[in-house]
């Protein structure tokens, strides 16, 4: 009877004063990312406080932490020479504008690309994938002359006044630095693999209700592919921003050219490495706010996307 009742009372358990060996890891880990975060955030640090340091400062503050601290004779100075140095404000609107049309046009082909291989019935939609996706190894140097060539033969609807007149030749445009990058074989591939995780009895029950496949793209799929839109507009918007090679090769007019050609400008005289950093913080910024925006579902797709893949 004793040995029932004893049996029968709670037992308590004796909690270990040391951390599971799970929380350790997961302390762990958040210590390696926030190491991580720091080291990746040094140089973007470093730009930013230098662009408010004059030169001497800038090369005095280089042996000590003071390079990377807020200290000492700051001012917004290097941010107003820049626009007396550089048209900056010109570059800038320029870059918005061809970043934008990219991303835009760039999101809705290649969007309806990865929709018709991925929902439709496509014969051979497995091989025209694989082909799209191989072409990811050809350098974008090896195809600069050619598209150069090719895009010097093609005609265009110039309007001069109220006349439209038909010209050859896309060099020295805003469509040169568009067009040639809209369609992109990750970007569809990105797509692809989302829209294989939407569930296909969608599309059967709207076509059903008398559904077109435009409708179902522009109802059904695209609202349910928010991740994905966000992260092929960053991975669209990272590019058309940092362009550079493709402008210098067919732009020639200081006022159609992107910020990045800016930065040869400070090379040409004399060099003052405050006014440098104060335009890299300048064309830096909208990237590290884009990326800050839909950091959440560019997360998310790419998770999304690896699993299914």
């Amino acid at each position: 009877m004793a040995t029932t009742l004893e049996s029968a009372r709670p037992r308590t358990r004796v909690r270990s004063s040391s951390p599971s060996p799970r929380r350790v890891r997961g302390i762990g880990g958040w210590i390696v990312r926030i190491l991580l975060g720091v080291v990746f955030a040094f140089p973007l640090l470093f730009m930013f406080v230098s662009s408010l340091k004059p030169d001497q400062q800038i090369f005095g503050d280089l042996s000590s932490i003071a390079a990377f601290l807020p200290v000492g004779n700051l001012s917004l100075d290097n941010y107003g020479a820049v626009f007396d140095r550089v048209p900056a404000a010109r570059f800038l609107v320029n870059s918005i504008g061809i970043s934008a049309v990219t991303v835009v046009l760039g999101v809705l082909i290649n969007s309806l690309a990865a929709f018709a291989l991925s929902r439709m019935k496509v014969r051979g939609k497995g091989v025209i994938l694989t082909l799209i996706i191989a072409t990811l190894i050809v350098p974008f140097e090896t195809l600069a002359l050619p598209l150069v060539w090719w895009v010097n033969q093609l005609p265009w609807l110039d309007l001069n006044g109220f006349s439209l007149s038909l010209t050859t030749g896309w060099l020295d445009t805003y469509q040169v630095q568009i067009l040639p990058f809209v369609a992109n074989a990750f970007s569809i591939y990105l797509f692809h693999q989302y829209f294989e995780s939407i569930p296909k009895e969608l599309d059967e029950a709207a076509r059903v209700d008398g559904a077109s496949w435009f409708k179902i793209y522009r109802k059904i799929v695209m609202p349910l592919s928010g991740p994905a839109i966000a992260t092929v507009s960053i991975l669209t918007f990272l590019p058309a921003w940092n362009s550079y090679l493709w402008p210098l090769m067919v732009v020639q007019s200081e006022e159609l050219r992107p910020v990045m050609i800016g930065v040869q400008y400070f090379f040409q005289l004399n060099v003052s490495w405050g006014e440098v950093m104060a335009y890299s913080s300048m064309i830096t910024l909208p990237v590290v706010a884009l990326f800050i925006a839909f950091q959440r579902s560019f997360v998310n797709s790419i998770a999304s996307s690896g699993v299914k893949g």
